[in-house]
């Protein structure tokens, strides 16, 4: 039951159906006076209109982007069904099951807004039961290596890898971050261990560590590329780019919060000492993550010589184009066919790359700024990402 999907199936139209229901008998109360239809009605569908602009608005100065528009198509159902309850407690209505009704209802427009996004694909997610592989610790650094052209895998080797949560301090930033995330695919597991690369994967903004692995799937995606290629994938480290779920350090270091120096020093020194792994890294992200994946890959390029940037804006990095090489530099960018909002920063970063002789490949996913774009982009750049890092040829 914890695993049951709240985008695809049977939930997603319960939800649909039971908030029509209680949207509808919110509209016909007992009574249904003339005084209901010509005046009540009106008022409370245009204050939830009115409400659900402001809403956009908010989120527009806020996070400067815009609410999409079936996210606002929701947000106004949900308010219409609170200023419903409200107008029929105001005409008499029993409040407990009016209540009751524009709770459904708002339930199912929160289930609207989910399948947009993505965000929340399951009961465990939704409820924040943590993983069903999830580990204690990181396992020992005590394994004998084996690179990937040898790798077999040995006897034992799990069929899927597995996560756990690590604090990865900001010792030289004094950045405060959030604990982070660590993916183990299955050569990582056991006495015999391949000698893996590392990915770094930053969340969006708002956001946090775990949205990859929520949101994104990660766990699975990174699975599935395993069972193709002997249990070998990237060890993936998910820390905590932001500070706290609304921050915006910009991916820069302005004091207190040293957010580049944590993730080009920090982050790295904590993979040096509490991994066993190769020395390939790469660093990629989602949205804001990918904008910091692209500035990360042009101020620390002997860090990070390999970033993927999913749905990414342009960088204040790019400036370094002009007046510095990057000989070992190489880059994947993805973007939604539809995400009019960055497809055209996705294509203005692709362009200065290419300017500047930086090997870069491009691939649109459909879709617009969702998950339905982020993590099958990450999973659609896992092969080309394999071959840079050298777990395939």
């Amino acid at each position: 039951m914890l695993d049951w999907s709240l985008l695809h199936g049977a939930f997603p139209v319960v939800a649909g159906v039971a908030g029509a229901l209680a949207l509808v008998a919110l509209l016909w109360p007992r009574g249904r006076a003339r005084r209901w239809w010509l005046r009540s009605v009106p008022l409370a569908l245009a204050a939830a209109v009115l409400a659900a602009a402001l809403v956009a608005a908010v989120f527009r100065t806020v996070l400067a982007e815009p609410l999409p528009r079936t996210v606002t198509a929701w947000s106004a159902g949900a308010l219409a069904g609170i200023t419903l309850a409200v107008a029929a407690g105001r005409a008499g209505a029993r409040w407990l099951p009016v209540s009751a009704a524009a709770l459904v209802v708002a339930l199912s427009a929160a289930s609207g807004v989910n399948r947009y996004y993505g965000e929340v694909p399951t009961v465990r997610t939704a409820l924040g039961l943590g993983y069903a592989d999830e580990l204690e610790t990181v396992p020992a650094r005590t394994a004998q290596l084996v690179t990937p052209p040898d790798w077999t895998p040995p006897p034992g080797m799990p069929a899927t890898g597995r996560v756990v949560d690590v604090d990865i301090p900001g010792l030289v930033s004094g950045f405060d971050a959030r604990p982070g995330w660590v993916y183990l695919p299955p050569a990582y597991l056991g006495s015999v261990r391949a000698k893996l690369p590392v990915l770094v994967l930053l969340a969006g903004q708002p956001g946090g560590p775990s949205d990859w692995l929520d949101g994104g799937q990660l766990a699975a995606r990174m699975d599935r590329y395993a069972a193709a290629h002997r249990g070998l994938a990237p060890v993936v480290v998910m820390p905590d780019d932001l500070g706290s779920e609304l921050a915006d350090p910009q991916c820069l270091d302005p004091a207190p919060a040293a957010a580049a120096t944590y993730l080009s020093v920090d982050v790295p020194n904590w993979i040096s000492h509490h991994l066993q792994v190769g020395a390939g890294r790469a660093v990629g992200g989602l949205s804001y993550g990918g904008t910091c994946a692209v500035q990360l890959a042009l101020t620390a390029p002997s860090v990070y010589p390999t970033f993927v940037d999913i749905s990414g804006e342009t960088a204040p990095a790019l400036g370094l184009l002009a007046t510095r090489h990057y000989p070992a530099t190489a880059g994947a960018i993805v973007v939604g066919a539809q995400d009019r909002e960055f497809r055209p920063d996705a294509e203005t970063v692709l362009a200065a790359l290419r300017s500047a002789n930086v090997p870069v490949t491009f691939t649109e996913m459909p879709g617009s700024h969702t998950w339905g774009v982020w993590g099958p982009g990450l999973e659609a750049t896992l092969p080309w990402l394999g071959t840079r890092l050298g777990l395939t040829r």
